[in-house]
């Protein structure tokens, strides 16, 4: 599980983040809106916990961007502000939980585990992932098109669900050697490029329109051309 804390005390960032590590999570910190909103666009999270007193970008305007782009991930906003209009205007900007600075670690790791329980279950309703023809079944971890089913390895499988999930976006060998297989991109190797030949000979050969494609000196992006 990977989580976006975006918060500006960096004592207490480092609290948090030392807490859900010993808990298994993944953790990465943003120390101001601006450089959240950047990491999210960057990213994929299972949970955004949010300050709301940030620089360059608040929490209520970062909640609000990412709810326009997202309107599965579960967003925590973690602040002293603990009005009653505060906690109304971070629902009405997409927040799914308030927890009102001092707080005890527990109780924000429970409600962290809530929270990611309740989009699990969101998604094992909404379980297919779906591009002109192709579709993905995210709970027998299949793939399909036009009905054909396609036979992937455990790599390839991971990197069409990356594609489809930021189908339209231009997707660099430096991202899906992070973001896919969470290892450092080596300069040296073709190895991305080879896995991604190895993907377009199963969903694209054979079938039109081509999903997958090349956009030189930058990356690969899935989309219908």
């Amino acid at each position: 599980m990977r989580i976006l804390l975006v918060e500006d005390e960096p004592k207490l960032a480092s609290f948090i983040k030392k807490g859900f590590e010993n808990e298994g999570y993944q953790i990465d910190i943003a120390y101001d809106g601006r450089m959240g909103k950047s990491y999210f666009e960057y990213n994929e999270y299972n949970l955004i916990i949010l300050d709301i007193n940030l620089p360059y970008i608040n929490g209520f305007e970062l909640c609000a961007i990412i709810r326009k782009q997202n309107i599965q991930v579960p967003v925590l906003m973690l602040t002293a502000l603990d009005s009653i209009n505060d906690k109304i205007t971070g629902f009405d900007t997409g927040a799914d939980d308030y927890l009102v600075k001092p707080f005890a670690f527990n109780e924000l790791l429970v409600r962290v585990r809530a929270l990611i329980k309740r989009s699990a279950n969101y998604v094992n309703d909404n379980h297919v992932l779906k591009i002109a023809d192709l579709e993905l079944d995210l709970l027998s971890k299949s793939a399909t098109r036009s009905g054909k089913r396609i036979d992937l390895t455990t790599r390839e499988y991971a990197l069409l669900e990356y594609f489809i999930r930021n189908k339209g976006k231009v997707i660099s060998r430096v991202t899906i050697s992070e973001q896919v297989w969470d290892v450092n991109f080596d300069t040296n190797t073709n190895i991305i490029d080879v896995y991604v030949s190895y993907l377009r000979r199963k969903i694209d050969k054979g079938f039109t329109p081509k999903l997958i494609h090349t956009v030189v000196g930058m990356g690969y992006v899935m989309r219908i051309e």
